[in-house]
């Protein structure tokens, strides 16, 4: 694999990992339900 295709997966996983936490962070910290 090349070295910029594996910088822009690594990249894009870091976004959606780093989404995901974000938004079971902001759950924990406002459990509102919305």
């Amino acid at each position: 694999m090349e070295t910029d295709a594996l910088i822009m997966m690594i990249v894009a996983l870091t976004t959606v990992w780093g989404g995901l936490a974000a938004a079971i962070v902001h759950l924990r910290r406002n459990p509102d339900g919305s």
